[in-house]
């Protein structure tokens, strides 16, 4: 059975599998984004967080899930680097939109969701993606995300909207003023990953009625925007994956069972379904 490296890749973090039979090590790196790096940039990633995992492993077939890989283009981007790094291995690189997908339907028809630093939707009919909503990035959409759930609270902190105790909670922890935070968003890179390290803010607070209505603005707005256009929804479930699915599941499953949804299930990571999915091959 050949040694098999699985990734999957967000804007913030890659989680990666190297299986060799019942044999799995996994390990992270930051998150390779053909948007928000260079060819460089993602090469030194590889190479100075990724090789040094490796200790006397040499995988032979690799499977990269990441973030930005729909487009052809930013595939060849992402595999032109890996097979640099392992000139002997087969690569495929694939949407992480279908690794998420694999990893939480396996082999059945079901919708898949990515709730991270981004937000992505698919109705998936049990190997392939069979209808994707258009992810327009953090400005235009990502609903349900961090960054959209940063936005959110962030805006209404500028607007001085926040009740007085949950404006001064933010003041305390983080110290920001307004050219600062519009400094971050509109001049610095990777404005979604500020954006979306505001999450925590809200998972600590919960229970304040703004911040749960922030929730429950930010999740209707993904679930009625994306999830119930897809054909078929209302009779398949629907599952998530992502550090915001796995943080605020509660409340969007409450948002999928209003929209009249079936709930199904969320892992914080998909690699591990991956491992099991590409188990056999």
């Amino acid at each position: 059975m050949s040694i098999k490296l699985i990734a999957d890749s967000g804007s913030t973090t890659t989680d990666w599998a190297l299986v060799q039979s019942t044999d799995v090590r996994y390990f992270k790196t930051e998150g390779i984004s053909p948007y928000f790096h260079t060819e460089d940039q993602i090469q030194a990633i590889l190479n100075e967080q990724l090789k040094p995992q490796f200790l006397d492993w040499n995988p032979q077939d690799i499977y990269f899930y990441g973030t930005g890989c729909a487009s052809a283009t930013n595939a060849d981007k992402i595999k032109t680097q890996l097979c640099q790094l392992f000139p002997s291995a087969n690569v495929t690189v694939e949407h992480d939109l279908l690794g998420a997908a694999r990893a939480l339907c396996g082999r059945t028809p079901a919708i898949a969701c990515i709730l991270g630093t981004g937000s992505n939707s698919c109705s998936y009919d049990g190997y392939n993606i069979a209808a994707n909503r258009p992810g327009l990035g953090f400005i235009l959409g990502d609903e349900g995300s961090g960054a959209y759930l940063g936005k959110q609270l962030v805006a209404r902190y500028l607007y001085d909207d926040l009740n007085k105790a949950l404006s001064d909670r933010f003041t305390e922890c983080y110290g920001l003023n307004k050219d600062m935070i519009l400094d971050r968003v509109y001049r610095q890179p990777l404005a979604n990953r500020f954006l979306a390290g505001f999450a925590p803010f809200l998972s600590q607070n919960r229970g304040d009625e703004q911040v749960e209505q922030i929730l429950r603005e930010s999740f209707s707005a993904f679930v009625n925007g994306h999830i119930v256009r897809y054909e078929h929804s209302r009779s398949l479930p629907v599952h998530a994956t992502g550090s915001i699915a796995a943080a605020f599941s509660d409340v969007f499953f409450n948002m999928l069972s209003e929209a009249g949804l079936q709930p199904g299930r969320v892992l914080k990571t998909p690699v591990e379904g991956l491992v099991s999915f590409h188990a056999d091959e």
